[in-house]
């Protein structure tokens, strides 16, 4: 008959494998911070008053484009504008992402009158270096 010993040396190896890879997370952690502190600043950077003129130019003909299929659709106009800002909302996020600069539309308000969708947004733009903010507000009329 078999007995029934208790044997902790199974427990001793998971607990010292913890604790190895607990280790190797710390010092990969410190370094990619160390990484990161030798890398220069460029102070004289301009991508995010770059990043923000770009999108401040551009975003009232594609919410009026994207909104105008909406329309085509049978949304009403002001539907059509609110989901067409919304998902640019998201586009803006990706967007700057991609470009290195942190990009999000704030506030967004859309209000009807007389058949002319007012749209009006706070664009918040930052890199690493620094921040802006801009107000961005333009009128569409989708049965022109």
């Amino acid at each position: 008959m078999k007995t029934s010993q208790k044997d902790e040396r199974g427990q001793m190896l998971l607990a010292t494998g913890v604790v190895l890879m607990m280790s190797l997370l710390s010092m990969a952690i410190f370094g990619v911070k160390m990484a990161g502190i030798s890398m220069p600043y460029d102070t004289a950077g301009d991508d995010t008053i770059q990043a923000s003129s770009d999108l401040a130019a551009n975003l009232p003909a594609l919410t009026e484009s994207r909104a105008q299929i909406w329309y085509d659709a049978g949304l009403s106009e002001i539907e059509s504008v609110e989901k067409s800002i919304e998902s640019l909302h998201d586009d803006v996020l990706h967007h700057g992402e991609i470009r290195g600069v942190e990009l999000k539309l704030l506030n967004i308000t859309v209000s009807d009158s007389d058949g002319i969708i007012t749209v009006s947004t706070e664009l918040g733009a930052a890199d690493r270096n620094s921040m802006l903010t801009r107000i961005i507000s333009f009128e569409i009329d989708l049965d022109s």
